[in-house]
Order: C-alpha cells, then structure tokens, then sequence
C-alpha cells in the first residue's frame, strides 16, 4: 500500500511538471488599437487639447488653438468634449473587461497597444483594471508623435531591451514625420528559458501615400533581419493598411509574406478589425505578424469583440464617444495563440 502511494506520489509530481511546462509552451498574444486611451492632464508639447475636462476649455488659448482644427468633428470635440475623470475611469473600464475576454478571464500574456497617451495612463489600466492578472511589466517609450499616442506593451513576462526605431522615411516623406509613431522593440523571458522578441507598430495612417507605409514595412523587416535567426519574433500593431490599398498594390504579398506568417489567416470567419463607413469596407489595419521558426507554431487566431460596448448595431466597432461615454475603439483586438510543436 506504501509503495502504491509512493508511485502515485512520482505519477503526479511528472503529470504536474508535464502540465507547468505545457503552459509554459503556449503563447498568447494581443494587439489592441485603444482609441485615444488619455488622462485628463495635458501633456506640455502634444496636441492632447480634446482630452481635458470641460473646466478647462474656456481659456481663450484653448479655443483659439482648437478653432485651428480643419475637421469639424475634431475641432467640435476639442471645444466642447468633457473629457474627466469619470470619462477617463469608464474608458479603462471597457478596455480592460475587452481585455478580460481572453483566456477566462485572465487576458493574454501580452498586449501590444496603440494610441496610449502615456506610461501613467497606462500604468493606471494595469495596477486598477487589470490588478491580479499578472501583468507586472509595462513599457512605453515617449515617441514623437504630435498629439502624443504611443505604443505599448503589457507583459506578464519579465521584458528585456525595450528601445525605439525610427522609421527611415525619405526627403520627401519627412514633412510628415510629426504624425508618425517608431516601432517600439521589447524581448520577453518566457518561464521555460525562451527569449521572444516584439515589435510594436503604428504604421502611417491611410491618408498618407502609400510609400510612407512602404517606408515602415521595410524598416519593420530591416530591424527583424538584424535580430538572432533562431528568436522567436512578432510584430504587432496598427499597419493601417487597407482593404483596397492591398488589393490594388499586394502590399502583404510584397512586404509581409516573404517574411511573416500572418494570424488573420487562421481566422476565416474574422470580417476584419476595422470598418470604414463611406467604403463599406473591412480592413485588417491591425495584425499579429510571427517570424516562422522550428520551435513554435501558430495554432489559432480570433477578435476580442463579444462585449456589448464593443459593438454597434450594425456589427461593427463601436468607437468611444461623447457625451455618452459609450463604445471602446474603432478597432477590434486581435488576438494570437502560438506553441511549441
């Protein structure tokens, strides 16, 4: 009877190594577009102007520099939105029960944001909507982007190396620069020894020329070229690349798929993360690219987006809005589950 127990005793010490190193071997990642994730502070130096509580949009300079908007909705929303605490309190709130669809609960092992204001807003997501999930890393470098959005990461792994690359536009591109963000580079220690690499973007929005894009793809894959042959890579992000921009020029075909394998090709029943009214069209701006290595494998890809603030009526994202203070972001999260084979 000793002996019997003593067997079972070794059975379950090998069965729960066999399990913790399973884990271990699986990987799930995110890419969220968060809208404008702001704190009602300004920023000195950025165009956060539309993110401040009402109170302080009666100052002559303020109005004088929103009236400066050309775009109706975004001058409006710089003179009238009341952006406070409790917007600011409601908008993490939906971030984080998107975040919480993964998983079950207990979200993805790491995030790649986009459009963050800052490290402190950021911060404040981790330590009080999403406190208990284990996400202790988080990293944001301050880009050079005029209203002040940055890309971000939230890891559950300890994060290595974080820097940024500026993208190599050309002469004629660099007039525009002021409304581009870097790529930010960060590793990841995984419980099981392995090193994985990500690569954070936010690539030129639509209304630039397309070769701005090209310019970002191309750094994209100069940076991955530079890093161990044998690491694991993701880049991850905002690519802004459109339905019909990739239709008409093969933009992933010319840029991506020598490369990469693309997460939203395990997903034939996502529409896409985006959609733009005036075109009826579905895009992927935002993707989860993986550099294929002997070690890992991608397995399976789906949108966080069953919450009901995510969704409009129409079956579409549902961007945050003033006064109600409903929706999430104009853009679904993607998300990515890798393993070892």
């Amino acid at each position: 009877m000793a002996r019997s127990w003593q067997v079972c005793r070794v059975l379950f010490c090998v069965l729960l190594v066999a399990s913790i190193n399973a884990s271990a071997s699986d990987l799930t990642l995110m890419t969220f577009n968060v809208e404008n994730l702001f704190d009602s502070r300004h920023d000195e130096g950025k165009n956060d102007e539309t993110y401040l509580p009402k109170a302080l949009k009666a100052d002559p300079r303020h109005i004088a520099k929103c009236n400066k908007v050309r775009v109706k909705r975004w001058r409006d929303q710089c003179l009238f939105w009341d952006w406070n605490e409790t917007v600011v309190d409601t908008k993490l709130g939906v971030i984080a029960t998107a975040i919480k669809q993964v998983n079950q609960g207990s979200g993805p092992d790491i995030i790649a944001f986009q459009e963050v204001e800052n490290a402190a807003i950021l911060d404040r997501l981790r330590r009080e909507y999403l406190d208990g999930l284990g996400y202790e890393y988080a990293t944001l470098l301050e880009g050079n982007d005029r209203r002040g959005i940055d890309v971000a990461f939230l890891s559950k792994y300890p994060t290595q190396n974080a820097r940024l690359h500026a993208i190599a536009f050309s002469e004629q591109q660099k007039e525009r620069i002021g409304d581009t963000r870097p790529i930010l580079e960060a590793t990841f220690l995984l419980p099981g020894g392995e090193r994985v690499t990500g690569l954070n973007v936010h690539f030129p929005a639509p209304y630039h020329p397309k070769e701005m894009r090209e310019s970002a793809y191309k750094t994209l894959n100069r940076i991955v070229s530079q890093l161990p042959e044998d690491r694991a890579i993701f880049a991850a992000g905002d690519f802004n690349t459109t339905f019909a921009e990739n239709r008409e020029f093969a933009m992933l075909n010319r840029w991506v798929r020598p490369t990469w394998q693309v997460a939203h090709d395990l997903c034939s029943e996502c529409p896409g993360t985006s959609f733009y009214p005036p075109k009826n069209e579905w895009s992927f701006l935002d993707m989860i690219l993986w550099r294929p290595t002997q070690d890992w494998e991608m397995t399976s890809s789906y949108l966080a987006n069953d919450t009901t603030e995510q969704m409009t009526t129409k079956g579409t994202p549902k961007r945050f809005s003033l006064p109600e203070a409903t929706g999430v972001s104009d853009h679904w999260p993607l998300v990515l589950s890798v393993t070892t084979p």
